[in-house]
């Protein structure tokens, strides 16, 4: 039976050798072209490494990366008294140039400073290179006009205006501190790092819209926290991870792991990070934000006689998590339930005491030692248990003690619930796009990470040792055939295997 395998491998492929000898014969000359292994004859070569590189070949061929994740570096701390806001490097133009972004869930379009924005830092104070946006020196740069389909359908959403003066397809953008930005939308080319398998990063690109910055007011333009732009994850059809998912060159998922501790940084992947320990909480539909149903409010177990209502979400109530907050606001009903139940759970030998308005204590001892759990509570069952790390901020000495203080601030209860970046930090965050989900684990944001690299996690890559898992089931085998392999190879495939 593996002989007649062999020999119809064997017929099969003399075949397609005659059939390619008969097409490259012209004019009576034969052409007869040299061919060199890929790999030494004497040398092992494991065999996921030959599947990434057909891989590789593939997503040339087909002109995508189905299946692909993309990685981006991360900068920044939550510590509010250093960084306080976490970045990445986006690499956008023809030659490339280089940005320093903030990496911001509550907004959805990314956006850079261009060479003739008004009011811009010149430098900045987390010792970063400010640059900016020189659309002259880019072969691939174009504008996005108002007759463009791309405007027309902005327009529509109200996220651009037009004038008919310039023909540009403007916008202004407003954050929630009132610092905000106007500029105008442009394509231009987007470089980024595609993980296709073992060891395997393909230097990949595609056109892009995104905005190109000419004056910034607010915030915005003070240099002590200055980075070149903001780089939007929201849900909106304009942003990276929606035009992207919509070429198929990565799924609609994305996932962060911010690192608290020392000097911060962290991981940023367009893909799914798998950990069994993740728990899901759905996402209330059809908003413009990250809005999650919040439940309840319980420390060290004991839930907190809290208004529900306070939570739901219509108009400008709700719950959020926004990696662009460095801190988190709680609506009053909940904030003072709250933090009367963390005072009441402390040790004696801590002193409460208050700094400016918010609820801070004096201790000698460690956190963990005197300070409670807390764990918000949301559908689906899933906590998000916070350590005291989680909650509190070290604002430094006084009178030989040190002082703690709440890191939630109060906002009026017709107000948003905001978890910001002393929330998220030290866990993975998945935003499940598909599913309309967002799931959570606590996790050392220093180490690697398995992230799911095709859409039935029959396979995945370790971030930092890039090892993909073997499937021992045959369907899932087959599976991953089919997601990277085209159709004429699938076929003789299909056909060696009919053979054995």
């Amino acid at each position: 039976m593996a002989g007649g395998a062999l020999m119809a491998m064997a017929a099969v492929l003399a075949l397609a050798a005659a059939a390619a000898v008969s097409a490259s014969t012209g004019g009576g000359v034969q052409r007869v072209l040299s061919l060199e292994r890929a790999f030494p004859v004497k040398e092992e070569v494991d065999l996921e490494v030959i599947k990434a590189r057909d891989r590789a070949r593939h997503a040339r061929m087909l002109q995508s990366f189905s299946g692909g994740i993309v990685d981006f570096a991360v900068g920044g701390t939550s510590d509010p008294y250093a960084v306080g806001l976490y970045y990445t490097k986006v690499r956008m133009g023809s030659p490339p140039q280089e940005f320093n972004v903030q990496i911001d869930t509550g907004s959805d379009i990314l956006w850079v400073t261009c060479s003739s924005c008004t009011d811009c830092p010149q430098n900045s104070g987390l010792g970063i290179p400010l640059n900016f946006f020189n659309a002259a020196s880019s072969s691939s740069f174009s504008p996005i006009t108002c007759s463009d389909s791309v405007c027309t359908s902005i327009v529509q959403s109200a996220s651009a205006e037009c004038s008919s003066g310039s023909n540009q397809c403007a916008y202004s953008f407003q954050y929630g501190d009132g610092s905000g930005t106007t500029g105008s939308y442009v394509s231009d080319v987007l470089y980024f790092d595609t993980v296709l398998g073992t060891s395997l990063i393909a230097n990949s690109s595609a056109p892009i819209v995104f905005g190109c910055s000419t004056s910034l007011f607010g915030d915005l333009t003070k240099s002590d926290r200055a980075v070149d732009g903001i780089f939007g994850f929201g849900q909106h059809g304009l942003s990276v991870i929606s035009q992207l998912s919509s070429r198929s060159i990565t799924p609609k998922v994305f996932s962060h792991c911010l690192k608290g501790e020392g000097s911060g940084g962290g991981i940023l992947v367009l893909g799914e990070i798998l950990d069994p320990r993740i728990v899901y909480t759905p996402l209330v539909p059809s908003q413009a934000h990250y809005n999650l149903y919040l439940q309840s409010i319980a420390v060290n177990g004991q839930m907190l006689p809290i208004d529900q209502g306070l939570f739901t979400t219509s108009g400008n109530r709700g719950t959020i998590i926004d990696s662009g907050t460095t801190l988190a606001y709680l609506v009053e009903g909940a904030y003072d339930p709250l933090v009367a139940a963390i005072t009441a759970a402390v040790s004696p030998s801590v002193r409460p005491t208050i700094s400016k308005g918010n609820q801070c204590y004096l201790l000698s001892t460690s956190l963990s030692e005197v300070f409670p759990e807390v764990a918000f509570n949301f559908a689906g069952g899933a906590s998000m248990v916070l350590r005291p790390i989680d909650y509190l901020v070290n604002m430094g000495f006084v009178e030989g003690a040190t002082m703690w203080c709440v890191g939630f601030f109060k906002v009026p209860n017709q107000g948003t619930t905001i978890l910001g970046d002393l929330v998220l930090k030290d866990k993975i965050f998945v935003y499940d796009l598909v599913h309309q989900r967002i799931g959570w684990a606590d996790y050392d944001c220093s180490l690697s990470v398995n992230v799911s690299i095709t859409t039935g996690k029959d396979e995945y890559v370790n971030a930092g040792q890039l090892s993909v898992s073997r499937s021992s089931s045959t369907r899932e085998i087959f599976r991953t055939v089919h997601e990277y392999y085209s159709a004429p190879m699938l076929h003789l495939l299909m056909l060696w295997v009919l053979f054995l």
